[in-house]
């Protein structure tokens, strides 16, 4: 594989992997926060939880490609 196919294919496997890691990011820091407070949250402490998950999200699955990508490289 060349190096414009292999950062091709992890940018595409993180951009596949980018909505659904950083929904479940989300989720777990919502309910972890509402256990933390004993309480729903309000819209906007939810949008927050939503903005790090997907700001989380994006370096978690571009390093997750990167190493799975490599790993299929060198075998």
């Amino acid at each position: 594989m060349s190096q414009s196919g292999y950062l091709a294919w992890s940018l595409a496997l993180a951009a596949a992997l980018w909505w659904p890691v950083g929904r479940i990011v989300w989720v777990m820091a919502v309910r972890r926060l509402e256990r933390k407070l004993d309480r729903e949250l309000d819209v906007a402490e939810v949008a927050a939880q939503r903005r790090r998950a997907w700001l989380l999200a994006l370096p978690l699955c571009l390093v997750f490609a990167g190493l799975f990508n490599l790993r299929l490289l060198e075998g």
